[in-house]
């Protein structure tokens, strides 16, 4: 009778709701940062319905203001979704710009945009319209709140200095977005996770980075050559995968991601534990200094 072997690295049974079946409960992706009122634009769009419904039996010019007022309200749910998501971004992050677009505030506008143009009924008029637009502006605002309007954790930080973390933070989204791209034509869910619990572990030095920008230096190899080699040896392998199914290519595809995850992981604690070191000095030299002045007692 055959017998199921296990361990950490095994496929292991999972429920659906993770959607990553047989993938080890350890390499499973961490979820991606999720505003709580990211489900309210899809109400938006599907309240939306009715004026695509009304657009057809009375004439030319209804047909053209219910379409538009339909593709405008449909244009408003799209700027509210990606202000949440901008917002969700801002929010899990310990520093952080200010989004440079206010979406939700342009959601708000084109939201009241779409409503007036489907108000504009014989019996309502201009002013009536304006109304409507009007209370669909504040309601947007009241449903969705304002966009973030001022950086965070950005106190003391140079500005050049930032930029550059921008720029390389930006050039590593791009290769993780490639290499997950890659990864997601073989439709395996194995892989998949894997992929993603890496670029995770990449993000966290990300993050490092940016609360920091004096760590780029040491970190820039890793944010730029590295995750460069990871997206060409994901690309590589994604056609391999797919043409001959080589599991010894697997297997070192695997064993890479191993590897970088591992060295990722290290170099975001070095970055963290040499700024906690470079406190602790800041504090022992803060002490031995108000101990010379007579502020504090000396320590035994």
């Amino acid at each position: 009778m055959a017998q199921r072997f296990g361990g950490k690295y095994s496929p292991q049974p999972m429920t659906p709701a993770k959607g990553f079946p047989g993938v080890a409960p350890d390499r499973l992706p961490d979820p991606a940062p999720r505003h709580r009122l990211a489900g309210r634009p899809v109400w938006l769009a599907a309240a939306a319905f009715p004026f695509l419904f009304n657009a057809f039996g009375d004439g030319p010019v209804a047909l053209a203001r219910n379409l538009g007022a339909f593709a405008v309200v449909g244009l408003a749910a799209f700027l509210f979704r990606e202000g949440l998501k901008a917002e969700a971004a801002w929010e899990a992050r310990k520093t952080a710009r200010r989004p440079a677009l206010p979406r939700k505030l342009l959601g708000s506008v084109t939201l009241g945009v779409g409503l007036a143009l489907g108000a504009q009924a014989p019996d309502l008029g201009l002013i009536g319209a304006g109304v409507v637009a009007a209370v669909s502006v504040a309601l947007g605002l009241i449903a969705f709140g304002l966009d973030p309007m001022q950086d965070k954790g950005m106190e003391g930080i140079d500005p050049f200095q930032q930029d550059r973390v921008a720029k390389v933070v930006a050039e590593g989204e791009k290769h993780l977005e490639a290499l997950r791209d890659a990864i997601a034509r073989l439709d395996d869910a194995r892989l998949t996770a894997r992929t993603e619990a890496f670029a995770a572990s990449a993000r966290e030095l990300f993050r490092a980075v940016e609360e920091d920008p004096g760590d780029l230096t040491a970190a820039r190899r890793y944010m730029t050559v590295y995750l460069q080699g990871a997206r060409d040896a994901g690309g590589k392998f994604a056609d391999l995968w797919a043409s001959s199914h080589d599991e010894q290519a697997r297997a070192e595809f695997e064993a890479l991601l191993d590897d970088l995850e591992a060295n990722f992981t290290a170099r975001t604690k070095a970055l963290l534990e040499s700024g906690r070191e470079g406190l602790e000095i800041e504090i022992e030299v803060l002490r031995d200094r108000l101990a010379r002045d007579g502020v504090t007692p000396p320590r035994p």
